[in-house]
């Protein structure tokens, strides 16, 4: 099998970041292809290649696989270390990707994805305390029900690919998830392949206004690392 995997800014798609890093993670070699944001709204461009015009998308010879949850489960029909094998885990990291599949919509909108950059934020509103907070209590949840240092135990699985954006923003906007998780987010931050998404997002020039005006809207810029 030959995959080509379609993504998008390292600095700003959290979307792409779920399938990339658990793909390269988990060693399953693919095409890497990037379709940057060009403007705000990319729907006509990226309808080439994708039926929703959003990324990512995975292209399998003559299947297309959109949505990063799609992609996950098609590959784990393929690949078994996308879930755990043990059934516990396994539903558990199956439910917590699903709620931040779904969920966690003020964390979303109130703490874009921006890896190369470091924001003072304004405020934090009351929503956005609660998607703190169940954040905390999900991860804490998986690593003293599964023992870590992964979500669901000892191995990397979609679980903690599906959380890896949040990694970038826990750090991003220093959000305060307590030692436990915060554990977990450093450990995710040192895996060579975020290491290496964050290399690439750091080596970047493109700027995109609409995702550089967000990261104004929630707070202030303390440190750039991008290139210029």
């Amino acid at each position: 099998m030959s995959y080509t995997l379609i993504t998008a800014n390292r600095n700003y798609s959290s979307w792409s970041l779920r399938p990339w890093v658990l793909m390269k993670a988990l060693g399953i070699p693919f095409i890497d292809r990037i379709e940057p944001f060009a403007q705000a709204v990319n729907y006509a461009a990226f309808r080439d290649f994708s039926p929703t015009g959003q990324v990512p998308a995975l292209i399998d010879g003559d299947v297309t696989v959109w949505d990063s949850l799609g992609i996950a489960l098609y590959l784990a029909d393929r690949h078994p270390a996308v879930w755990p094998t043990d059934p516990a885990a396994r539903a558990f990291a199956q439910c917590a990707a699903a709620e931040m599949h779904s969920g966690f919509s003020t964390l979303r909108n109130d703490c874009t994805m921006n890896v190369g950059v470091r924001v003072e934020p304004h405020m934090h509103s009351p929503a956005l305390n609660r998607d703190i907070a169940r954040l905390t209590e999900l991860w804490g949840e998986g690593l003293d029900r599964f023992g870590g240092p992964f979500l669901a135990g000892k191995d990397f699985s979609a679980l903690d690919a599906f959380y890896a954006p949040v990694a970038f923003r826990v750090r991003t906007y220093g959000l305060d998830v307590g030692a436990k998780a915060r554990g977990w987010v450093d450990h995710m931050l040192a895996l060579p392949a975020m290491r290496q998404w964050e290399a690439e997002a750091l080596a970047e020039t493109w700027r995109e206004d609409s995702h550089e005006a967000e990261i104004g809207a929630a707070g202030r810029i303390v440190e750039d690392y991008r290139a210029v």
